[in-house]
């Protein structure tokens, strides 16, 4: 790309450095071979598509087609759709003043048409960043022809220009991102009749403008996302415009527990304060992976409307929130999430997954039982069976351990020297030497020792109780 102090400022200058027009669907495939040669990322930030959907839009890009991103809530489609702006050249030529990019080789508007006749070789040209070359729209059922397309300005008329001269022509989105990538979030969500208009987008390249007998020739990829319940429930796509697209691609949600993880930590918004010291034990972040990954598969939950990765990110930050508003509550500085936090969690999960239940109060049984689970699944796969036996053995007798929000953790220490076998399997867990970190691992492993029935536990709010089963 030409240096930002040498761009040509007119048409001549620009003839002379020897710039090329492509069209935008060129210059994304001659982008994107560039990148798969590299071995470069196709787009930055998004987890767990490597294998599936981003070569499926590689192969769209490739091949020229406008795109539509198939899948439920939560799923990255709109992050994919932004991040196709990279793949578009840092700097593109216009005709100055023109509302619709004008390509300054190929104008197409009546003003940019009139200025290179007028002016030639002395014509201004501008240089659009790509940031300027994305347009997006949410399809409402309030969307109108005029927004996506275009419509007359009624001050234009009233300075005096007369209805049929296309100066009057207020430019919609769609030819605003002439020469770049219009999106549409929501398809189905758009009225039938207003899906129509968007045929000849897709298909003859151009738009039509209501009252007046011309036709724009424009250049521009058309993205959609939609998700697959929106064809029979709020609304469809019209077989037409779906045949129009020239690539569909199923998204989905990360396939296991370790893929969720990276989400969370990629994600998640670091808690930080003056003094604080936020350490979140690998075990903690696991366990609300496996909420999601668990609500995923649950009879119970509505699959329909899908699990979104932000439950796991706000289940995250939720749990990270309440160990810090308990660790302050006793005069702590060090912040570490332990299993009694994982209560908080109702109130960042509750809003983001449908129940299927009719029954007053399930709601809160489906949650419970799949937290529980959770904590089991990760209780299995990090503590080594061999470990527990001295830790069980020791709440032979009238040993009983006491843990929860109220419980400051230099209390959990205590636990160390009562519990046989407990410092190794902390040492397992790295948990490290602090108080906290020992009070967070001491929670994990009573609580997976009673959802594993080899301890009873008595629950009363926020406090439990550990004792052994004899």
């Amino acid at each position: 790309m030409l240096a930002r102090m040498s761009r040509p400022a007119t048409l001549g200058d620009l003839r002379a450095s020897g710039w090329v027009s492509r069209p935008v669907k060129q210059e994304l495939r001659e982008n994107t071979l560039r990148l798969l040669a590299s071995g470069e990322r196709l787009i930055d930030g998004v987890v767990g598509y490597d294998d599936t959907v981003l070569p499926q839009l590689a192969n769209a890009l490739l091949a020229g087609h406008d795109v539509i991103f198939l899948g439920e809530r939560g799923q990255a489609k709109t992050r994919m759709i932004r991040g196709l702006v990279d793949l578009l050249d840092e700097w593109m030529p216009v005709i100055a003043g023109s509302e619709i990019n004008d390509d300054p080789y190929h104008p197409i508007s009546l003003h940019a048409r009139h200025l290179v006749a007028d002016r030639g070789d002395d014509t201004p040209i501008e240089w659009v960043h790509r940031d300027r070359r994305f347009g997006e729209k949410l399809a409402t059922p309030d969307t109108s022809i005029a927004d996506l397309i275009g419509e007359v300005d009624p001050i234009k008329v009233a300075e005096g220009r007369y209805l049929s001269d296309e100066l009057t022509i207020h430019y919609g989105l769609v030819p605003r991102t002439n020469r770049g990538i219009f999106a549409i979030n929501e398809l189905p969500d758009l009225a039938e009749r207003i899906q129509v208009g968007l045929l000849n987008v897709l298909e003859e390249r151009d738009v039509q403008i209501r009252g007046y007998k011309i036709r724009l020739p424009i250049d521009v990829v058309l993205v959609a996302s939609a998700n697959p319940e929106d064809y029979t429930n709020r609304g469809r796509i019209i077989t037409p415009l779906k045949d129009r697209f020239g690539s569909q691609i199923r998204t989905h949600y990360p396939l296991d527990t370790d893929l969720e993880v990276e989400i969370i930590e990629q994600e998640s918004r670091p808690l930080e304060g003056e003094d604080l010291q936020v350490r979140v034990p690998g075990f903690m972040t696991e366990i609300v992976a496996e909420i999601s990954q668990l609500a995923r598969r649950s009879p119970h939950v509505n699959q329909r409307s899908g699990v979104s990765a932000r439950l796991s990110i706000t289940n995250y930050e939720t749990l990270v929130a309440n160990a810090t508003r308990r660790a302050l509550l006793h005069g702590e500085h060090e912040v570490v999430p332990r299993v009694c936090d994982l209560d908080a969690l109702a109130a960042s999960t509750a809003g983001k997954i449908e129940i299927e239940t009719l029954d007053d109060g399930r709601e809160s049984q489906v949650l419970d039982r799949i937290v529980k689970a959770a904590v089991v699944e990760v209780f299995r796969a990090r503590v080594a069976p061999e470990l527990l036996g001295p830790v069980v053995a020791s709440f032979e007798g009238d040993v009983v351990v006491h843990t929860g929000e109220d419980v400051p953790a230099s209390q959990y220490h205590e636990c160390l020297a009562r519990l046989d076998g407990m410092a190794a399997v902390l040492a397992a867990l790295e948990v490290g030497e602090s108080p906290a970190g020992a009070a967070s691992g001491v929670e994990f492993v009573l609580e997976g020792l009673h959802l594993t029935k080899r301890l009873n536990k008595d629950a009363v709010g926020g406090r439990a109780s550990y004792r052994g089963r004899g």
